[in-house]
């Protein structure tokens, strides 16, 4: 059961992380086909940058400001807790709770 329970956390993880909506990441494929034109050129852009971007976002920006003594974990506001609230949602359908 615990092997389930990790599966879970792992995917759900990967599906939140994916679904930023940065041009390398499929969020940002999606944002770019549902945003009007004006604002998804900009946006499509950026994708020769992206990774750039989330490297930047998710390990340099954190180690900068951890420097600086200030909370840098963008990756747990950003992603951590969106999955746990889907985490609980599956459970609860799941009648798991």
């Amino acid at each position: 059961m615990a092997n389930l329970g990790n599966a879970i956390t792992i995917n759900v993880i990967l599906v939140v992380f994916n679904m930023i909506p940065l041009p390398p990441l499929d969020g940002g494929r999606v944002a770019v086909g549902v945003l009007p034109k004006a604002l998804a050129e900009p946006l499509a852009a950026l994708e020769p940058y992206g990774m750039m971007i989330v490297i930047g976002i998710f390990f340099l920006l954190p180690m900068f400001r951890g420097q600086m003594g200030v909370d840098g974990n963008l990756f747990a506001q950003i992603v951590t807790r969106p999955a746990d609230a889907i985490i609980q949602l599956i459970l609860r359908l799941a009648g798991l709770a």
